[in-house]
């Protein structure tokens, strides 16, 4: 059904004159009265019957009246689903507990007013074809990539270095000390069972083990971080490394450590991927925020591979 008539007729339901109708829409006379009549073609019944003082509805045009005012309220609703500026900002945090997650909520708090849609897909790979197709706005990753390597279209910038820290129960080696160094870290058993090869946090991770000559051991099921910090918490052998802005509920009794890794300090290079033509404004708002909190560590002391840039 042309919703161009669809509008025309409902304009001139509510004016009751096919002028007043033309000039509400900009077009001309002639062109509602077509309009109208390949409408009532389309439908078969008589929508409107002229007077003298305009146009008055039938009653099959008072039947259809509502259906119509329906159709036109859906057709907005759906363009307004994928208009810029209309539509919620669809974001890609990686995982809701982790550091990206709090970075959208400050963006959130800080006061634009703007919808966003928060989704966690698996990895850089899942959120650069989402990015590409349209299905997300933008996406937290650390790029392995040198930035001339992204898909064409692809823009990235690094929006935050996220500290290391290692976790341990209260009777591990290391649970009293306030600051270790990674090489201090070698030779200790770090558990990170949700490592999956191919994955941007797998290669950091990798790449960290080699710098520092640690033993990271991905052996065992990934039960999820519930499972995992039980058995932090239960053994004085084995640790694992989150990230500083990693957030979890350490039930009552656990005791759980978390030790500051220093000199240097291994940061998580965390950026935002984003399609260069997407005009959606809300995602400039969000890109200039992250500029505007992102600390500068590069004299802190700190590590990254050297893919991150």
């Amino acid at each position: 059904m042309d919703l161009n008539a669809v509008r025309t007729f409902a304009a001139v339901a509510d004016t009751g004159q096919f002028q007043e109708a033309a000039a509400h829409l900009s077009i001309t006379q002639q062109a509602v009265s077509k309009r109208i009549a390949a409408l009532e073609r389309d439908l078969g019944v008589r929508l409107f019957t002229r007077t003298a003082r305009g146009a008055r509805l039938t009653i099959d045009g008072q039947a259809f009246l509502p259906h119509a005012r329906d159709l036109l309220r859906a057709a907005e609703r759906a363009a307004a689903s994928v208009r810029p500026g209309s539509r919620a900002l669809r974001v890609d945090v990686i995982g809701r507990r982790l550091a990206p997650a709090d970075l959208v909520r400050a963006f959130h708090r800080a006061g634009p007013a703007a919808e966003l849609d928060v989704v966690t897909l698996f990895d850089a790979e899942a959120a650069v074809a989402a990015i590409r197709s349209g299905t997300i706005d933008a996406s937290f990753r650390a790029v392995t990539v040198p930035a001339r390597q992204l898909p064409d279209g692809i823009e990235a910038a690094r929006v935050l270095d996220e500290p290391i820290q290692l976790l341990t129960g209260p009777d591990h080696a290391l649970a009293a000390a306030r600051t270790v160094t990674p090489a201090q870290l070698a030779g200790h058993r770090i558990w990170m069972p949700g490592l999956v090869a191919g994955t941007e946090w797998a290669a950091y991770y990798a790449d960290l083990a080699a710098a520092f000559g640690l033993t990271i051991e991905v052996t065992g099921p990934d039960f999820g971080t519930e499972p995992l910090l039980d058995t932090i918490a239960g053994s004085p052998s084995l640790a694992t490394l989150v990230g500083e802005g990693t957030s979890f509920v350490s039930p009552a009794g656990h005791g759980l450590r978390r030790v500051a890794v220093v000199r240097p300090t291994p940061v998580y290079p965390h950026s935002l991927l984003w399609r260069g033509d997407n005009p959606h404004p809300t995602l400039a708002a969000l890109r200039a925020f992250l500029g505007s909190v992102r600390p500068d560590r590069r004299d802190e002391g700190t590590w990254v591979p050297g893919w991150a840039w």
